[in-house]
């Protein structure tokens, strides 16, 4: 579904990202773990045409997209939940989800609401509340449902773990394996490095921009130098 061929980017002058080849193949889960700093961030946002690419390709589905915009893409099918979650505070948790499915039919749009109510009822029950009264794992299952609205072929998620207490981390990597087994496929960036792998069928690892380890997700949780950086052994 997508391959990566030798992607770089830059801040100005700075380098974030240094030749990175990767793949996600149609209905995976693949994560992606690094350091703070390593470029987790900087990939997805190149991803979903927010940052740009300075060299290299990003082939979705057979198609070129390198320079396709943000727009183009999320119409193409890859929807992006941000670091942080970033609700609508003063907007209520149904409008947030409508917003999400703004390239959608109505029609589209109302079948997909019922879709995110079935797998987040604490939403239906809040669907009036204002978002930023939310508390951190309601806001998370809000931007996964908002994602969940354009119907995404890809959905890339980024750090949906930072800031949550360890039940709620819990819950939010069980609404994960649960987005896999209804077909959607993922791209999960986390630093929960031993989470993240445990859902994925392969991983990558990546260090100052660049994949400096791949495979699947139970060799990477076995591998000794990921144990020793990622996993505090």
């Amino acid at each position: 579904m997508l391959e990566i061929h030798a992607v770089e980017s830059h801040y100005g002058r700075i380098p974030a990202l240094k030749g990175i080849d990767l793949r996600v193949d149609s209905g995976e889960l693949v994560a992606l773990v690094g350091a703070n700093g390593a470029g987790k961030t900087t990939l997805l946002r190149a991803l979903s045409g927010v940052q740009r690419v300075s060299a290299g390709r990003v082939i979705f589905r057979g198609e070129d997209i390198t320079r396709a915009s943000s727009e183009r893409r999320v119409r193409l099918g890859i929807v992006q939940v941000p670091e942080g979650r970033l609700v609508f505070g003063p907007l209520s948790v149904e409008d947030n989800l409508n917003l999400g499915g703004y390239t959608r039919r109505r029609a589209e749009r109302e079948e997909s609401t019922e879709r995110v109510y079935g797998m987040f009822p604490a939403l239906r029950e809040r669907r009036h509340q204002p978002a930023g009264t939310l508390s951190g794992g309601q806001q998370q299952m809000l931007a996964m449902g908002r994602a969940m609205m354009a119907r995404p072929q890809l959905m890339l998620l980024d750090e949906p773990s930072m800031g949550l207490a360890p039940k709620l981390v819990e819950d939010v990597f069980a609404y994960i394996r649960a987005l896999k087994a209804s077909g959607t496929t993922i791209f999960l960036v986390d630093q929960n490095a031993r989470a993240a792998l445990s859902v994925a069928e392969r991983g990558y690892v990546i260090e100052t921009g660049r994949i400096v380890l791949s495979g699947t997700g139970r060799e990477l949780l076995e591998d000794e130098q990921v144990k020793a950086a990622y996993l505090g052994f």
